[in-house]
């Protein structure tokens, strides 16, 4: 079997068993690609994706450091490694798996930038109202955040998927999962504006009626307008942070737990595979730790 035998047969598995999403799917072949390449740097010894050994892999990581690549892009490769050899191992293409033993390359965990109450009031605040996009824009901010959705998640928001009379929205996350979020009154109150007031004046291009978010020609936004939206509104509500959609969702997710949320319902509104993932919310600061044990501790 050749490489790019194998990697097709994965992308299959990957799209088939695992219900991947496209982005997914070629970040994971990427990262094949890249042992493919390793595979063939010596013309006289190319290695087959069957015949690789723990001894290969190693070096192959050694190769990936000398390129210059950060820990966590090395991490990121071996994930995809070994996804492709537990599925090598399950088509019986491959006796025993070479990437078990393989360790990680040591990563410290980057805390994600998030923004104080304040400060996404601060954001909210600048919007310009009396632009027929302002109301529009207001939802998004207050959606992102009272939801903690992913960017892609806005944007492929359907009006079919909204519950607002009982404070609900479905969500299609990834690998097409669908998941339940609550809705706060203030992000219903916009939406209610931005749908009932100004979406109904829109044309809407034929298949996008059911989208939530439109622009001025009527189609669904893009994932870069809404960073660009991000970035022009820190920038008026004078926050020097390095904003992004995703930082709304740490937001959401960081001010829950702050507040006393278990962790098992944050996992669950934010549609996170493994409780590890949500594990990263639990960064709160010393301050708040400390008035929260001379709060609450008996011995305080």
């Amino acid at each position: 079997m050749n490489w790019q035998q194998a990697i097709k047969g994965f992308q299959t598995y990957l799209r088939l068993e695992r219900s991947l999403s496209v982005n997914s799917i070629e970040a994971y072949t990427r990262d094949i690609d890249k042992l493919a390449q390793f595979s063939v740097i010596d013309p006289e010894n190319v290695i087959q994706p069957e015949k690789v050994t723990l001894a290969h892999l190693r070096k192959f990581l050694i190769w990936v450091n000398e390129l210059g690549m950060l820990p966590t892009s090395q991490a990121r490769i071996l994930s995809g490694i070994k996804a492709f050899y537990k599925y090598m191992l399950m088509e019986d293409l491959i006796i025993s798996d070479p990437s078990e033993l393989l360790e990680a390359p040591k990563t410290q965990r980057k805390l994600p930038d998030t923004l104080s109450y304040d400060e996404i009031n601060r954001i909210i605040s600048v919007i310009d109202l009396s632009k027929p996009e302002g109301p529009r824009n207001k939802a998004i901010v207050e959606v992102l955040y009272s939801c903690g959705l992913r960017v892609s998640e806005l944007t492929e928001l359907k009006i079919s998927n909204l519950y607002l009379d009982i404070e609900f929205i479905k969500v299609t996350g990834k690998g097409d999962k669908e998941r339940l979020v609550p809705i706060g009154n203030a992000a219903t109150k916009a939406l209610k504006i931005w749908l009932d007031e100004l979406r109904v004046h829109i044309a809407i291009k034929k298949g996008e009626e059911d989208m939530v978010f439109l622009n001025r020609r009527g189609s669904r936004l893009s994932r870069v307008y809404i960073f660009m939206l991000l970035k022009d509104l820190t920038a008026l509500a004078g926050i020097h942070k390095n904003i992004s959609p995703h930082t709304l969702r740490h937001s959401f997710a960081t001010h829950l737990v702050e507040g006393g949320a278990d962790l098992r319902a944050v996992q669950e509104m934010l549609g996170h595979e493994s409780i590890t993932t949500t594990e990263i919310y639990t960064h709160l600061d010393r301050d708040y730790l400390k008035s929260t044990i001379n709060q609450y501790h008996p011995r305080s």
